[in-house]
């Protein structure tokens, strides 16, 4: 059967859609090239001017082909010169004004679709939306390489146009790809919530980095710390009822130099930490009272710790170091903020009297808290005048504080 005389061939179809696409409302707004053609001849471009676009090229290079597509096509947005060898936008069509109602509208009219190959060309997908509605626009979204992303926007004419096409049930898959077809405006709310999602996922593992982070930094000092103590620790057992810390100290006083006593008065057991290596400072005492080391006359049993049961306990030591240091902080802290003379005075010799737990200040620190192993040497310091004790342990001054569908 013969072909119609007015129907369009499918090159006439695509040169049609083309051309249209240059003077639409989507292109033609920012086309600086083509708006600057429109200046010199009250609207009217040659179509040896339009032949120079690459992609009306790639369609066709015969003007009478163009001619003939837009004399056919139904649209009525542009007009061939008497002469066939110019086209313009036919006047009484202006351009809308890029406002924001129109943007709202614009968007309100627009669908989303995701899924399609990322080999998928333009004229592939335009033939797939062939009598799907009456589009405006395909736009392809890409990236800065400008790589096809696999999805789109389609502008149609109208917003009944495009919630009519979002129902359709043959445009679900592409080629046995599984399609996402939203609205424009749900597109929007759906992106805006996988970005505060994505930036709370962003957060907790920044949180998580930096927590690990430090918790690897603590490890580390903390080996670094039981790197230090190893082979100083000596570990007592026996009849202790009336012991004290002090007795320990005096025990090895000259013999070794006791950095803490992790001792409670009534208890059966308990461990030194030596300034230096145990078993030296155990056998110079041993040895200073005739082979047999007792405390009060109380028969002890010592013990060198060595290996996990040696790192295990130096751990309870510094934990326990830590909470004594961070109970006469808050005690000095307490004191302070009571007054002058008050319990502030009497939290500044709480924290000294906290520290018979050991006469020797090291030089250990752990979690950035200035922890140290107490010492008795500031037990021997000389306490300051009356005034000046009044004046430190005072309250604080105050501080002011598309090319078509590219």
């Amino acid at each position: 059967m013969a072909e119609k005389k007015d129907e369009m061939s499918p090159i006439e179809m695509k040169v049609a859609r083309q051309i249209e696409y240059y003077f639409g409302d989507h292109n033609l707004p920012r086309d600086k090239f083509l708006k600057e053609q429109l200046q010199l001849d009250d609207g009217w471009v040659t179509l040896e001017t339009m032949l120079k676009f690459n992609r009306l090229k790639s369609l066709t290079a015969e003007t009478n082909v163009i001619v003939e597509a837009l004399q056919k096509s139904k649209t009525g947005i542009l007009e061939i010169s008497d002469d066939k060898t110019k086209v313009r936008r036919v006047p009484n069509k202006p351009l809308p004004e890029v406002n924001d109602d129109y943007k709202d509208a614009l968007k309100h009219k627009s669908v989303y679709m995701k899924g399609f190959p990322l080999e998928t060309s333009l004229d592939e997908i335009q033939e797939w939306l062939n009598g799907k509605g009456p589009i405006e626009n395909i736009q392809m979204r890409r990236t800065l390489q400008r790589q096809f992303k696999g999805s789109v926007f389609i502008c149609f004419d109208t917003e009944e146009s495009s919630k009519q096409f979002v129902e359709r049930s043959d445009i679900k898959s592409f080629k046995d790809n599984e399609m996402l077809v939203l609205s424009r405006e749900d597109y929007h709310v759906k992106k805006a919530e996988e970005r505060k999602l994505f930036k709370a996922e962003t957060k907790a593992k920044a949180k998580q980095g930096k927590e690990q982070q430090q918790k690897n930094a603590e490890d580390k000092e903390m080996g670094l710390l039981l790197d230090e103590q190893m082979g100083c620790l000596l570990k007592f057992s026996g009849e202790l009822e009336d012991v004290s810390r002090e007795d320990f100290h005096e025990l090895f006083s000259g013999h070794g130099k006791i950095k803490w006593v992790n001792f409670t008065r009534g208890a059966k057991e308990g461990t030194l930490l030596f300034d230096g290596n145990a078993k030296e400072a155990f056998d110079k005492a041993k040895e200073a009272n005739e082979g047999e080391l007792k405390i009060k006359q109380n028969s002890v049993t010592w013990h060198v710790l060595e290996g996990d049961e040696e790192k295990d306990e130096l751990k309870n030591i510094i934990d326990a170091q830590q909470e004594s240091y961070n109970r006469s902080k808050n005690r000095v802290s307490r004191g302070r903020s009571g007054g002058r003379g008050g319990s502030g005075g009497r939290g500044g010799r709480g924290g000294r009297r906290g520290g018979r737990g050991g006469r020797d200040q090291g030089r250990s620190q752990y979690k950035g808290k200035k922890m140290k192993f107490e010492s008795d040497d500031e037990g021997d310091k000389p306490a300051a005048p009356k005034r000046e004790r009044e004046d430190t342990d005072g309250p604080a001054a105050k501080v002011p504080k598309t090319e078509n569908g590219s």
